[in-house]
């Protein structure tokens, strides 16, 4: 899409401690864009409406927590990728009705590369929680040559659908001790961390030579990417996950480049 948005959005519950409209409002800036980026705090029973709202003004943008699954049903149209996870975190509008797209895979890999990297030959991926952005997360993993996964939640039935959903390549533990014994790479995919010192899951349950990786993030990196550095893992949090996946977002709402660097300064 190459036409400026009527409106350009983040939406969640909450959403005030978003740093989106912080780099995105500087990239936009650079870019020479005339719009800006609001947040807007919406719960579930406001969100359906929301959407109407936004295809009616032409907008686009982002949505986060919790309603990533829940946006999806409110789109005209899906990407392949969105699709695929059932999950919508980038939208846009086309002929009156919203468009929605899933960056998450695309940022989360990205950042999987250039932060902890992968191991050599066959390995798995243990993934804490199941909702929109483990769906990213394994959306991803299925792309990966030799790659398995083992998802772990609260609610096992949740795990259990999502595992259904990557039948490939995913199983569902009913203990988190199953699902991260022996993982090459643990992902955290609940919000745990991001806000409090709970962490999602013990270093001392990983094997040593595990990578971790926290889709949560938090000036200064989360409680998790501390504790597990402390155990010689290698870690990061979702601040390179979080700007990736909005720079992807940039290109399919301005059909343009953002300047990632501006991006990751506006972060820090």
């Amino acid at each position: 899409m190459t036409d400026l948005p009527g409106r350009l959005v983040l939406l969640g519950h909450p959403v005030a401690h978003s740093l989106s409209p912080r780099f995105q409002n500087a990239a936009i800036r650079a870019a020479g864009f005339s719009i800006g980026y609001e947040a807007i705090d919406v719960d579930s029973n406001g969100l359906a409406a929301m959407a109407r709202l936004l295809a009616e003004a032409r907008g686009a943008g982002n949505v986060t927590v919790p309603h990533k699954e829940a946006f999806a049903e409110c789109c005209g149209t899906l990407s392949p990728v969105a699709r695929r996870t059932g999950a919508v975190n980038t939208f846009w509008t086309e002929d009156g009705a919203l468009v929605g797209d899933n960056t998450d895979v695309g940022g989360f890999d990205s950042a999987v590369r250039a932060t902890v990297g992968f191991p050599a030959g066959p390995f798995t991926v243990a993934v804490i929680g199941a909702g929109g952005g483990a769906s990213a997360v394994l959306a991803a993993v299925e792309r990966w040559e030799g790659a398995t996964a083992r998802i772990y939640a609260r609610t096992s039935a949740r795990a259990e659908r999502l595992a259904e959903r990557y039948s490939r390549i995913a199983v569902a533990e009913w203990s988190l001790e199953g699902a991260v014994r022996g993982a090459h790479l643990v992902v955290n995919a609940t919000p745990l961390g991001a806000t409090s010192q709970d962490l999602p899951v013990d270093p001392a349950m990983l094997d040593s030579a595990a990578a971790v990786f926290d889709l949560a993030y938090r000036r200064g990196e989360t409680p998790w990417v501390h504790a597990c550095r402390a155990h010689g893992m290698r870690a990061s949090d979702g601040m390179p996950m979080l700007v990736e996946q909005g720079a992807l977002a940039f290109e399919r709402w301005f059909g343009a480049r953002p300047d990632r660097t501006v991006m990751l300064e506006a972060c820090r």
